[in-house]
């Protein structure tokens, strides 16, 4: 497994992303360089924190322009997925400044004049973006913010306030006392006594040299190991901003105090508000696969030609053992599973951010893109696991001779809450599968295809329909029971919130099942690229296509058709069908059998891909800096 080879060129052209030219790549990798990649020993927290943001004020300015970028999902991807690989503060740091500081000013108030300062501060890096979204005291706190912003009609201004301890703002990333900063506030707007909708504003929280405002008060959180940020709470009292600060969206106020929304009622506004999402999340898919492809090449690099002096075989390399082969290639093939998904995330879908998706209960995110929501849980789970598991079996090295992949398993834990939280997503999914809002069930063979080949990636499909038809059934049926027995919506369910997992859970397998199995079947004759891919998979399949012919005219292993890529998402595939064993049997979807089944498919393909696995890795064109864990032992 450790041969020296070069990348395969199918597996390259996936990993570099059709839609960025070779000048673009070079000038993302120049944004953030090789020294970004580590630290300087010695460092207080803060010193670390200050350097932190000076280099994304240095990545912003080498970068294209921010709006640019905004424009250009592909391009913003992969100068935050080298972020991530790099640091992940960075990435954090770096998402936040671009998609939830100036995305809200760019979405919300590029129709006005008010924020033009902010917008200039921001794009040109003399501040840093920050969100003060969440409030620490109550769950769910997206849904209906506490901080209120009252409309002075004498000054042309609006007062922000935080009533209560529990409506403080946290977490944000304000802490450092140098370090200027513009935060997108949200804030319920409360008119004529009336709350009229969840709205952003731009507001300077700190200002030139970190100063703070009177109104403002940040009470910096404990120092942390798991994502470092400069963390703080956030207090506005009776804070007092310019009009021109709301990023009304159209909305006004009439000289005679008449408020209009042109959106409409403030649940439409609010899920109007939360539509800065879907940038995050393609952010967030991307961030896990690339940090998956980086625990990966960690892994490789640590097993590959390492021998061990265990008894049974000494000096035997260490891939040899089956359960290292396997779980260096599981981990190639989730990492190469989830940059599928993350190519296909960042094609133009139809009817992508249009209002009007599924009512919500537990949290806005569903009615924004459910899909997409959807698809950031489940990347996020997947990269925690595969991430961790590099973790283990890279040993004392991977824990102690480098941080990085402890600072990726930090990165992926976090966004299980942030960026929408992954159980939230789960349960206002389940929510629309039950009452069929917006969702139409899976249509399911009568028979399984190809015989129950599992090497099929129409079995792989046809199970996951067929689980998520049945648990959807299930689900429906509790729902609609309870409802008949006269309980009301919580307590119907609270008593099925561990099947509402189960059953949303089952519904993204499905879909970035049908993402890889679109994989697999390349088209074979690519049209031109005239407009969006609307299927599941149809743009990442035509790159792919594209991919493969270019694989195949330069000779290289294993490059006919799409049998490059599909031999690692069949053991991806493998390894959903053993983590979901048990449910796929509890719904009768399976038969006792299945994990001998899965075993040996997955001991044939192990086989069949050993000897190309340093070329699976070399097309991570990972920097150096990542599989040198140990590299600090030649300085001694």
């Amino acid at each position: 497994m450790g041969t020296v080879s070069p990348p395969d060129p199918v597996l390259l052209r996936l990993v570099r992303g059709a839609g960025l030219t070779a000048k673009t790549r070079s000038r993302l990798e120049e944004a953030v360089p090789g020294e970004f990649f580590g630290y300087p020993d010695g460092l207080t927290v803060q010193d670390r924190h200050a350097l932190t943001y000076e280099r994304l004020r240095r990545a912003g300015v080498a970068a294209p322009p921010a709006p640019e970028l905004l424009d250009d999902p592909p391009a913003l991807c992969a100068l935050l997925e080298r972020a991530a690989m790099a640091d992940p503060g960075l990435f954090h740091l770096m998402l936040l400044h671009y998609t939830l500081a100036l995305g809200p000013i760019l979405l919300f108030g590029s129709a006005q004049e008010g924020p033009r300062v902010a917008r200039d501060s921001l794009e040109s890096m003399e501040s840093f973006g920050a969100l003060l979204m969440t409030e620490v005291g109550r769950s769910n706190s997206h849904l209906a913010p506490r901080t209120l912003a009252r409309y002075d009609a004498a000054t042309r201004e609006f007062v922000l306030t935080t009533p209560d301890d529990e409506a403080v703002k946290f977490p944000t990333n304000t802490a450092h006392p140098d370090i200027p900063k513009i935060a997108a506030v949200y804030a319920t707007v409360e008119h004529g006594g009336r709350e009229r909708g969840v709205f952003v504003f731009a507001v300077p929280v700190r200002g030139p040299g970190g100063a703070v405002p009177a109104g403002v008060e940040i009470v910096a959180a404990p120092d942390t190991t798991g994502l470092m940020v400069d963390y703080a709470a956030v207090r506005l009292s009776g804070l007092r901003v310019p009009y021109e600060a709301w990023l009304r969206d159209g909305a006004t106020i009439g000289a005679g105090g008449e408020f209009h929304d042109p959106v409409g009622d403030p649940a439409a506004r609010l899920t109007r508000s939360m539509s800065i999402g879907p940038p995050v999340w393609r952010a967030v898919i991307s961030m896990s696969a690339a940090i998956t492809r980086a625990a990966a090449g960690i892994l490789h690099a640590h097993a590959s030609d390492r021998v061990t002096l265990g008894r049974l075989a000494p000096l035997r390399p260490l891939t040899d053992y089956s359960n290292v082969r396997e779980a260096v290639l599981e981990s190639l093939a989730s990492a190469y599973a989830l940059t599928v998904v993350a190519a296909h995330v960042k094609e133009p879908r139809a009817g992508a951010g249009q209002a009007g998706g599924p009512a919500t209960a537990w949290a806005p995110w569903s009615a924004v893109d459910r899909d997409l929501a959807l698809l950031k849980a489940a990347t996020t789970m997947e990269a925690q696991e595969t991430v961790s598991r590099c973790r283990v079996l890279s040993g004392a090295p991977g824990f102690a001779a480098t941080d990085r992949l402890n600072g990726y398993r930090g990165l992926a834990h976090a966004y299980m809450n942030a960026g929408g939280d992954n159980e939230l997503i789960l349960f206002d999914t389940a929510r629309a599968m039950a009452d069929l809002d917006r969702y139409e069930p899976p249509v399911v063979a009568a028979a399984v295809p190809d015989g129950g080949d599992l090497s099929s990636p129409r079995v792989w499909v046809h199970l996951a329909r067929d689980c998520e038809l049945r648990l959807q059934r299930r689900l429906a049926g509790r729902i609609a029971a309870a409802r008949a027995d006269g309980r009301d919506d919580f307590e119907a369910w609270n008593d099925n919130l561990s099947l509402a997992v189960r059953t949303a859970t089952a519904f993204a397998d499905r879909t970035m099942l049908e993402i890889l199995a679109a994989a697999c079947e390349p088209e074979p004759e690519p049209e031109p690229a005239s407009g969006a891919g609307v299927g599941a998979g149809a743009g990442v399949a035509s790159g792919v296509a594209s991919g493969v012919a270019s694989g195949a005219a330069s000779g290289g292993a294993a490059a006919s058709g799409a049998g490059v890529l599909r031999p690692l998402l069949g053991l991806h595939a493998l390894g959903w069908i053993e983590r979901r064993a048990g449910v796929l049997l509890d719904v009768g979807v399976a038969e006792p059998g299945l994990l001998e089944r899965v075993w040996e498919r997955r001991g044939a393909l192990c086989d069949e891909l050993a000897a190309d696995a340093a070329a699976m890795a070399a097309a991570f064109e990972l920097p150096s800096e990542v599989t040198a864990p140990t590299a600090f032992v030649s300085r001694g």
